[in-house]
């Protein structure tokens, strides 16, 4: 008999603890046939739960159990005993010593984890869902990269065609044009402003080593050119007058030496990019290195006129700045984009505007920033308080400025303030002679500074470097990095709110303009031609969903059918009204007229909650209490307070109304101390809104409140079963999960992320949401711990409907597309590990990613496009399953609408189903009488993920802080304070 060759598919089986019939722990393994890479096999491996005898390979065709898709690493699972679930981790190499395979497929290594799943009670069932291997591993390619799933057809059929135009122009490529990327070394390191400044000095001193050409630059370290270099290797020096920061003093101007070396990379053509675009096979990937030459080529030209800021460039000639308050200007802009589309290369280019820093002197800047810095404190000269001196700071840190009192074209970033004020203020020059920072300026440039008792800059981070206040104004065209005010972010809403005629005019002179991505030669160098058109296409309009409500009522059920899909609650119930017996009214600050407004709003409330089938008592546990809205910003007494309102209803407390007298950072603590502490959900409202008591804030109001409390205000009158036949059942029930995760502002260098999870747990309803929230490490968009939180949503809903769901519908928000393969990859897999700790629970999932954040927009005539538009061909992916989906109506501005991108899909949606379940979800929303922009499971796990940022938000803790521009070490991840078991299961954060 042959022997088996060591490293053969034979001896691999026989010898592997895998191998066919081989158990561990009791369990039996599965294994398929290998497959051969570099001459030697790897098999892929699954463990299976269920009890069933050793298989022999079988081919992918036959049936065989549902195999477990991912590889699931050595991460400590859960075991169950009788008392309470622990953690163990219990890892070990279940393949013998092997040669390394290149292109594995299943995980980073051969390690397994093994681990005892939790049994379940006998009245409780699993879905049984019959999938072959063949459909479980049909989007692996074999070099490991999970592979997004692909368009199931030709599109949806379903709805009336309606005529659109959207934002896109086609860009036509020569395949065969050559484009030669460098590599750009320039030492000492420049900034961005001062590379492409030695970019173009470059460029005009040596035309011929450059073979005549302009080439285009990023301003970091990618150069292009359309045609190729005398040689491969070159080397410059150039000169630019950009004195050095020598000496504890500003020095006189001099003149920079720097070595530019350039190195040809690579050599790009755009046959791939073609290939691409017309293939439907998905077998070449998407060639993002001269995709980005494109995209730089197209920027070089508005690059030189305009201020870059990411993907967007501003300028002051599409209709100047606009003050805004506070030292922030808002600047008009456009974004551009290169998209791989269903019609070929597209560049979205949109309307932008954003806040900038006021380019005036530090003083008066100072003066609209800090409300303190008034023309009578500068008089007086008196010395900043400490808490004074960090707002100043604050405010001022990370900003660039530059000098008055010498003619330089140096520029200087706010590092921190000097400790002590200018009059006190000294320093050595290099031969050691002691200065007075006062005499100086005084003998040296003959200027008396007139602020002595203000501190300094210091524009240095290691070293003493001061300059005084008075003689530096804010460097033009720095975004504004900070959290704008309520106001401040209004007026630049009011600024980027354009009719879709105005927006589409804004759009259309941008693209022929001289300031646009066609400006300048660039683009004719490299041999790209922009349309002056925008994208023609047909769009169709999904008709809305049947609404039922509450039987109680006199009309039942109704299909919006105004223009605006918007309906009411005249003469309707909700669909089930919670009961509210045990409920306060607390007041914070307000007039004694307004006071006197709460009996009636109380009254008023609680007959409107009748009306809509909700049952309010019409009397609350205690009197209204009214307390100074400082209250808010004591954290204890408001929490002592809180807990003798509860204590008052015998510590079962329902619903706390708020009302307040103006918005208030107190409310963070508000919530946080409710939520975490007492346990009762709160209501708040502002006294303008009880001042004139409208049907309208009575009916809102209430559904806000049904919805907390678990009560349901509609329901979809044909369930989505009969809705979507083919997908959803009855008698197996589905999930609906949204996840998100929000960061902190850019200047916040301390707070860490948080993310939240939601999920669905009536189901056919599938309109009341549970939420979990976490708090991650700091500007991490993955999300840690999603296995966990995934983990106690199915147990909830395990509790809830005493079954399993069959079916995961995943919706991620706030993913961009360069992470869509490294969220897909991770948090696919957390999610498999959750449904692992169930015994043999296998669902299908479905993940969709769901982007709000675009610059796509879609125009009917002059018009915003009806509710219910829906766009999946043209301007979409050439291949893989996406849609535009414009589901609200548009009151202001420009609609704009949702994008939906389908990354994985074990149930086989058609085009026409994934587009009809999100549109009628978008219905089901618990705050609105309209539909939402946002599916639903997208939109709670939102404001839950606000709500657990808030509960980190204290009114006692300074602003400035949080603010950090360096850190010294590693962040520590501040855990959320845990939710009571009474709201727990509640909607609260809606």
């Amino acid at each position: 008999m042959e022997k088996a060759k060591k490293g053969s598919y034979k001896h691999v089986k026989k010898h592997s603890p895998l191998a066919v019939g081989a158990h561990q722990n009791g369990m039996p393994l599965m294994e398929i046939p290998p497959i051969i890479q570099n001459g030697y096999p790897y098999p892929y491996q699954y463990r299976y739960h269920q009890s069933c005898p050793a298989l022999l390979p079988l081919p992918l065709s036959l049936p065989l159990p549902p195999p477990l898709l991912v590889y699931v690493p050595p991460a400590a699972p859960l075991f169950h005993d009788n008392n309470h679930l622990k953690w163990r981790t219990n890892g070990q190499n279940c393949l013998r010593k092997q040669r390394p395979v290149q292109n594995q497929v299943l995980g980073p290594g051969p390690t397994e984890t093994r681990f005892n799943a939790l049994p379940l009670h006998q009245e409780l069932e699993l879905p049984q869902n019959q999938t072959n291997i063949q459909n479980r591993i049909s989007h692996l390619d074999l070099s490991g990269k999970v592979v997004v799933a692909t368009r199931p057809d030709s599109g949806g059929t379903e709805g009336p065609a309606i005529p659109l135009l959207a934002n896109h122009f086609l860009v036509q490529f020569d395949p065969s044009e050559r484009i030669f990327h460098y590599d750009v070394n320039i030492t000492p390191r420049p900034s961005k402003e001062t590379a492409r400044m030695i970019k173009h000095k470059l460029v005009e001193e040596n035309r011929d080593l450059l073979s005549g050409v302009m080439p285009v630059f990023d301003g970091r370290k990618n150069l292009y050119s359309p045609i190729e270099f005398q040689r491969d290797k070159l080397e410059f020096h150039i000169s630019l007058p950009i004195p050095t920061n020598g000496g504890k003093l500003m020095e006189t101007q001099k003149k920079r030496l720097f070595r530019v070396n350039i190195r040809l990379v690579s050599k790009l053509t755009g046959e791939n990019l073609n290939k691409y675009l017309k293939e439907k096979d998905g077998s070449i990937p998407l060639p993002q290195d001269y995709l980005h030459a494109l995209d730089i080529v197209l920027r070089e030209g508005p690059s030189e006129s305009c201020i870059s800021v990411g993907r967007s460039l501003y300028t002051c000639s599409m209709g100047g700045q606009r003050d805004i308050g506070g030292g922030v200007v808002g600047m008009r802009g456009f974004f551009q984009s290169l998209r791989p589309t269903q019609q070929g290369l597209s560049l979205n280019l949109d309307f932008s505007v954003a806040a900038f820093h006021e380019s005036i002197g530090i003083i008066p800047y100072l003066q609209k920033k800090c409300s303190f810095l008034t023309d009578d404190f500068l008089k007086k000269q008196r010395a900043l308080t400490e808490e004074e001196r960090k707002q100043v700071q604050s405010a001022l840190k990370n900003v660039k400025i530059f000098v008055c009192h010498r003619d330089t074209h140096q520029r200087f970033r706010v590092y921190s303030l000097t400790e002590g004020a200018t009059k006190d203020l000294k320093f050595w020059d290099r031969s050691g002679k002691e200065y007075k920072l006062v005499d100086y300026f005084r003998d040296q440039y003959n200027y008396e500074i007139e602020f002595k008792n203000l501190p300094c800059l210091q524009i240095s981070r290691s070293k003493p470097c001061y300059l005084p206040m008075e003689l530096c104004t804010i460097c033009e065209g720095q975004k504004f990095l900070g959290k704008l005010s309520d106001e401040q972010t209004a007026k630049i809403l009011k600024m980027n709110c354009q009719r879709p005629d105005e927006r589409k005019d804004i759009i259309n002179n941008v693209v022929k303009g001289a300031f646009g991505p066609a400006s300048g030669s660039y683009s004719n160098q490299f041999s790209l031609q922009i349309s002056k058109e925008m994208t023609q296409l047909v769009g169709r309009v999904l008709q809305p969903p049947k609404l039922k409500f509450g039987d109680t009522g006199h009309v039942r059920d109704m299909t919006p059918s105004r223009h605006d899909r918007q309906w009411n609650f005249l003469h309707s119930h909700v669909a089930e009204g919670s009961t509210i017996r045990r409920w306060a009214v607390i007041s914070f600050g307000g007039t004694s007229a307004q006071h006197a407004c709460i009996p009636t709003f109380i009254h008023q409330l609680s007959n409107r909650c009748e009306h809509l089938g909700i049952l309010l008592s019409k009397n609350t546990m205690v009197n209204p209490l009214f307390e100074n809205i400082q209250l808010l910003n004591n954290i204890t007494g408001l929490e002592t307070k809180l807990r003798k309102i509860n204590e008052a209803a015998n510590g079962n407390l329902q619903l706390l109304v708020c009302v307040m007298e103006r918005r208030h950072k107190g409310y963070a603590d508000l919530k946080r101390i409710a939520e975490t502490s007492i346990g009762v959900v709160t209501q708040c409202c502002l006294y303008q809104n009880l001042t004139k008591l409208t049907s309208q804030f009575l009916a809102n109001l209430a559904l806000k409140i049904n919805a907390k409390l678990g009560g349901c205000n509609m329901v979809l009158y044909n369930s989505l079963p009969h809705q979507i036949p083919r997908i959803f059942f009855d008698n197996q029930p589905a999930i609906f999960m949204g996840a998100d995760v929000t960061h902190p502002h850019p200047l916040d260098d301390v707070s860490p992320s948080i993310v939240a999870v939601v999920g669905s747990m009536n189901w056919p309803a599938s309109n009341r949401y549970i939420s979990r929230m976490r708090s991650q490490t700091h500007r991490q968009e993955i999300i840690e711990n999603l296995d966990l939180m995934v983990y106690e949503l199915l147990d909830e809903f395990l509790l809830e409907n005493k079954k399993l769901p069959s079916k995961i519908i995943f919706f991620r928000d706030g993913v961009s597309e360069t992470q869509f393969q490294k969220v897909l990859k991770e948090e696919l897999q957390a999610i498999r590990v959750a449904c692992k700790r169930f015994e043999g629970y296998q669902p299908l999932v479905t993940f969709i990613v769901v982007q709000k954040r675009h610059h796509t927009r879609l125009f009917h005539g002059d018009q915003n496009v009806p509710p219910g538009t829906v766009v999946d061909t043209v301007i979409t992916h050439p291949r893989e399953f996406d849609f535009y989906l414009c589901s609200h109506s548009g009151t202001k501005g420009t609609s704009r609408p949702t994008h939906y991108h389908v990354l994985w899909d074990e149930n086989r949606f058609r085009s026409d189903e994934m587009q009809k379940l999100v549109h009628c979800l978008c219905y089901t929303f618990v705050r609105c009488t309209k539909p939402v922009s946002l599916v639903p499971p997208a939109y709670y796990a939102h404001l839950a993920a606000y709500r657990g940022r808030l509960y980190l938000e204290r009114s006692d803790s300074g602003a400035c802080g949080k603010q950090m521009l360096y850190r010294s070490g590693p962040l520590q991840t501040a855990p959320l304070p845990q939710l009571q078991d009474t709201v727990k299961k509640l909607m609260f954060y809606c």
